[in-house]
Parts: structure tokens; sequence; C-alpha cells
């Protein structure tokens, strides 16, 4: 049966979903987790926590599930042992750095691919296979039927969100809150900007990157049927009466019974839930905002959720077998539906001056389980005629009982494991510090068409044939590369495209997903690493070449200073002219609004900047860009450190991609074309936190 895991934001939370019913929960620690804004755990919070969970049966995952710098590595393994000690049963990861110290300190800790990890496809989930996952958390924007085939995967557990919000960027792969504000949703502090007034039409106050909050509880019979093994709530943030109720509601959904839906939504919704990933209806129906009167509707209904979890909820059956015999010590043992067995030893039961002891007798007393997560199972007696025991004495014995068998169930759950502190270390490559080499990925053909290619390292087209086909005109097929779509619901149809190019000398692929890493694998092509890999530190960069990664764009949320401190055991690079794409999104915010019809090719946000949308239609997607246009031609020597440069062409025409190469050629100050502003993105002022 698939289990329903619950958000603990903090101590409170995780109380009132596991009283409600939650068989798993997931929480994070003070540091390494994409929720850093939640109230989180401390070392002894962790402690308390597992034994309430582990007595109960209720598994614990914990996220660890930032974006890394090399500094943190040190501290990011003190967490792990942390979580070896506490006997977490899982930890939830995106950084590949993560399951590097993992595998070198504490091999026997299971780990999860986490959502931010932007995993959707059978090549993804090889990829977290193959990095020692047990668990793959999917993308959210998935549909039903691709979601039950990955169902059919064979060494990975499956886990879906099925309730809470919904960002309108695909998970891990979101600067906005960073570019615009320094603060990371890779780093765990989002700031959620995208649910600020933004329009598609500059001076109108519309909210067109907010989406409603999703539930496809409805749902939870057929998708366990599918085989997902994990039906996880989203929202580590929300107050205590939101996990209990959602999971009280998910508990009875995947059993098939009515939940009150209405109430759930007073609780926490954005006018109402979507069920639109999964049933392939993206637009406008999707989209919603939170208002005061939902806050108020809220408040109202808490008091009523309350009683959901002021008892216990009964997880496990007790079988107890009582004997009461003349001349020898009361015994009674009680077993649990794991066969762990606790006894009790009292008093020789007295001749009996009124009502001698009998089974009803024993059943009342010993079945008050009233305030335990116990329930009373199957009783067996055996007791000599004429004997009286005491009320109080069963009640003792009730009491020690279920004490001892909480203390042997925490064992029993516990998955603690090993932990020796031994972090890998890189072997850097040796670096010249030269000039880097510049590399170039364009949108079409033509903006190649004034570029010489002694200039270009290599150039990226979109996976397109006729593109390839053009380019190749003009530059060797060992200078060409695919650079491959950044989401994707059908994986076969982009292989055999892939192949198709193959067959036309095409040796490198730009993997703008871990999925890609395995594709190349396959074909025998030589795969690149995207910036959209988000990697940040050198034992990441490690891991990329145990997999036979060439080289890879650093992440742009890195400082300048922190690249060049890095230890590469590949070549690096770093972006360094284009628009940054802010978002990554499978429900394309004009056609929501106003339809591709009258498609105004941006958006607005509240302050009149205009972010340009670039359209992946026909792969399913659309990039929300950034308003300003980074450019480092004339910072060339802060980035000798690195070997390559990528240049990200959008709507640039034939002569300003030569401009623009030449900028970088001969180090000059960028020019804009369209009164553009001029950024240094996030090299020169950091990330906040």
């Amino acid at each position: 049966m698939a289990e329903i895991l619950s958000p603990a934001g903090g101590p409170e939370q995780l109380f009132a979903a596991v009283q409600s019913g939650a068989d798993a929960v997931y929480l994070g620690l003070k540091r390494f987790s994409a929720r850093g804004s939640a109230v989180n755990f401390d070392e002894q919070q962790l402690k308390e926590a597992v034994s309430f969970c582990h007595q109960r049966g209720v598994k614990v995952y914990a996220a660890v599930n930032t974006m890394l710098f090399d500094g943190e590595l040190a501290d990011c393994a003190e967490t792990l042992r942390i979580l070896c000690e506490t006997g977490v049963d899982a930890a939830i990861v995106q950084d590949p750095a993560v399951a590097e110290l993992a595998q070198s300190c504490c091999p026997e800790l299971e780990l999860h691919a986490s959502t931010q990890m932007t995993l959707h496809t059978a090549a993804g989930c090889e990829f977290a296979r193959r990095l020692g996952y047990t668990r793959t958390v999917l993308s959210r924007e998935l549909p039903a039927d691709v979601i039950k085939e990955l169902c059919k995967l064979q060494n990975m557990e499956i886990e879906i969100f099925v309730h809470g919000a919904l960002c309108m960027s695909v998970s891990g792969q979101c600067l906005m809150s960073a570019v615009v504000g320094g603060r990371s949703a890779n780093r765990g502090i989002c700031a959620q900007p995208c649910r600020l007034p933004c329009s598609v039409k500059k001076g109108r106050q519309d909210h067109v990157l907010s989406l409603k909050d999703m539930s496809i509880l409805h749902d939870l019979p057929e998708l366990a049927e599918f085989g997902v093994d994990s039906l996880k709530i989203e929202g580590r943030m929300k107050r205590p009466e939101y996990a209990a109720l959602s999971a009280y509601c998910a508990k009875k959904a995947l059993a098939g019974e009515d939940y009150d839906e209405r109430l759930l939504a007073d609780v926490f919704s954005r006018g109402g839930f979507t069920d639109g990933y999964l049933k392939r209806r993206t637009g406008a129906e999707m989209f919603g905002t939170r208002t005061a009167e939902d806050a108020k509707t809220a408040a109202a209904a808490y008091p009523a959720i309350h009683e959901l979890y002021r008892r216990e909820y009964k997880r496990a059956r007790l079988d107890i077998a009582a004997d009461v015999r003349r001349g020898e010590p009361l015994h009674i043992t009680a077993t649990d539906e794991n066969g762990l067995r606790a006894e009790f030893i009292g008093k020789v039961p007295e001749q009996a001056q009124n009502k001698p002891c009998d089974e009803a007798f024993l059943r009342k007393q010993l079945g008050k389980l009233g305030d335990t997560y116990f329930e009373l199972g199957d009783m067996h007696c055996e007791i000599d005629d004429g004997l009286a025991v005491a009320a109080g004495e069963l009640n003792a014995a009730r009491r020690e009982l279920c004490e001892k068998l909480s203390a042997l169930r925490e064992e029993h759950f516990s998955r603690r494991v090993d932990f020796t502190l031994d972090i890998p270390k890189p072997e850097p490559r040796e670096r010249d510090f030269g000039e880097p080499r510049l590399r170039v990925n364009v949108c079409k053909a033509e903006q190649l068409a004034m570029l010489d290619p002694e200039d270009i390292e290599i150039a990226w087209l979109p996976l397109d044939m006729n593109e390839i086909k053009k380019a190749a005109e003009r530059f060797p097929a060992e200078k060409l590369g695919v650079a491959m779509p950044r989401f994707t619901l059908d994986e076969n149809s982009q292989t055999a495209l892939l192949e198709q190019a193959k067959h036309t000398h095409i040796k490198h692929i730009l993997c703008t997903n871990y999925a890609h890493i395995i594709t190349a694998q396959k074909l025998g092509l030589t795969p690149h690493g995207a910036a959209g890999l988000n990697i940040a530190n050198s034992l990441a960069l490690k891991k990329l070449r145990e997999f036979g990664v060439a080289d890879a764009v650093i992440s742009p949320e890195m400082k300048a200073s922190q690249i060049s401190a890095l230890a590469p055991e590949i070549p690096i690079g770093a972006e360094g002219y284009g628009r940054l794409p802010l978002m990554l999104t499978v429900n394309c915010p004009i056609r929501a609004a106003v339809g591709c019809k009258k498609c105004t090719g941006a958006v607005y946000d509240r302050t009149g900047r205009r972010f340009p949308i670039k359209c992946s239609k026909r792969l399913g997607y659309t990039e929300l860009l950034n308003s300003d246009l980074l450019c480092i031609s004339d910072k060339m020597a802060d980035f000798r450190a690195v070997d390559f440069v990528q240049i990200e062409l959008f709507d640039e025409s034939a002569e300003r991609a030569a401009e623009v190469i030449n900028m970088f050629k001969y180090q000059k100050q960028c020019t804009a074309i369209n009164g553009e502003t001029i950024t240094r993105g996030l090299y020169y002022r950091g990330l906040k936190g």
C-alpha cells in the first residue's frame, strides 16, 4: 500500500500529521533544507521526533536538498552524521555532492532523489539509481499516463506530490527569487516573487505567475494501483491544522472514502484546487491567488480541526495472553503486529472475597488503551477459579506493557547506520588560467551565419534536424552539438532524434537535465553539463566525471570568487552572456491569460520590468527570461579560472551574434541594442544567506 507522506515544518506540525494518520513525515534540520524558512528541527528535536514516530511505525525522511558550496561540505557531512545516529529512514537529496558524501561516510544511509533534481523520465530515474538513490520524487508536472509508465521501472521507488502548493516553475529550475532578490530557491530561501502582481500587459495588476494549489486526492486509489510508493503532501511552511487535515483527508481518499474537500480548501488554497497537470488540462483554470478572505475562512476552520489530532491515531495491535494461576505470579504478555513481545510479572493472585477475576474483567482493564496508539486485538486467558486481581495492578500492567513495547518498537523501526567522517577530496586538474574559450547556444542556425568557426569551441543547436543541417553548412561537425530540451514527456522521441543527429556526425550533447547523461552514454555521445544541473561545488563535479561528463557550466548563482576557488576534476564554464532563464514552466502564462494568437511575448512585474517569454510550444514548455541582459565581456580577467564561457542567444540577429562574439574576443564593454539594462548577475553581489 502506498504511504501517505506529510510535511513536518516543525514539531507541532509533525505531531499533528502523525496523530491524524500520516504513514511517514518529511522534515528539515536548521541547514541544508529547501524550506529554510520553516521552523525545522535542531538535533535534540530530531531525536525526539524520530523516537515519537518510530514508536508508532511512522517513517521519517530528512531533507538535505539544497545546492551546496565547497565551504559547506564539512557541515553537510555533520548533518549526515546526525541523521545516521538518530536513525532517520532516508535523506532527501538534490546535490550529487551529498550522494558522494554519503557514499564515503555512510553508505548504508538510504537516499531519495529530491524533486529539486527535476527528474521526470526513465533515464532520469536511472541516473538517480546509479547515484545510489532508492526513490525518485518526480516533478509535479507529470500526467497520469507518464506516472504509470515510470512506476513500471525496476529497482526504483516512485514518489509524487498529491496535494499542496504548485510553483509556476518546474522545481529546481527557478532562478527568479535569486536573480531578482538574492534569495535562492535552490538554497532554501525562496522569497516567492511569483506570487506578487504580474501581468501580460504593462500596468495591469494580474497574477499570471501564481498557480492554484494542486489536489489529486480523488485519484489516490488509481495512483496506488499504478504502483506509486509514496503520496506526498506539500506544505512544510503551513500550520499544524493544515498538516493534520491534509493527512486525514488523504488517508480517507486512499481508502476510497469520502472526505471534506470544502474544509480542506478552507484551511489553505488559492481560490480552490487544480488537477491540471495530472489530467493534461493546463491553462487559465490552473491559476489562482491567496486572498484575505481565504485567510479569514481558514482561521474560522482551525478549531474544528484540532479534534483530528487531540487523540492518538490507532496504529498498533496488541494481542494479549494472561495467566491467572493459583500460587503463581500474575503473568501477562503483549505481542504487537511485528511479533515484538513484552512481559509483565505481577503479584500472586489471592482468593476472591467477592466477584472473582474472569476474562471480561481482564479485557476491560487491559483494553483501556484510549490514550495510546495501541488497540486491543486477540486475547487469550488462562484463569483458575476463585482468584482475584486488583484493577490497579492490571492498570499498571497495561502501562508497563505499552512502555516496554514502545521501546522495542522504536528500536525495531530505527534505521541507525554507521558513520565515519571521510570527506572525499577531489583531484583537481591542472588549469592554465588563460583566456576562456567561447561556446554559443543558439535558437536558430541562422544566428551562426556571420560567426567564424575558429572563434567558437562548440556551437549548440536545438534538437531539430533542419537547424542542425543548416548549421553544418557553415560549421564543421566536430564543433556542433545538440542542446537538449529542458523538459520532456516523450523521452523516446527525443532519443530517436538524437540518433539521427549522431548519423550526421554530431558527437556532443548539452545535458540540461540529469537524464541526458544516461541518454548520452547509451548513444555513445559526449555529455556536457548545462547550468540547469545546479552544480556549485567540487564534489558534484567529481561525481559528474564518474558519469563520463566532459565538462560543466557552473551554476550562475555562484560568485566569481567562488568559481575561482573550485577544485574541478573536469573543465568548467560560466554563463557569460544572455538573458538568464528565471523560470521553466509547463504552463505558459501568456497562453493562459490571453491565448497564443494574442501573444505579447513577455510578462511585466509590478514595477513595469519586462520579462521575455521564450516559447518552446512544440516541446511543451516555456521559459521566462530575465529582464536584464547578463554580460561579462569586460570582466574576463575575473573569470580566468573557467575553461570556457557560454553565450546564450535568444532573439539576437546574426549581426548581433557576431558583435557579441567580438565583445568577448577582445574583452570590450558590453553594449546594449534595445535599451536593455546590463547586469553582472550574481557573480559579484552573490546570494543572501
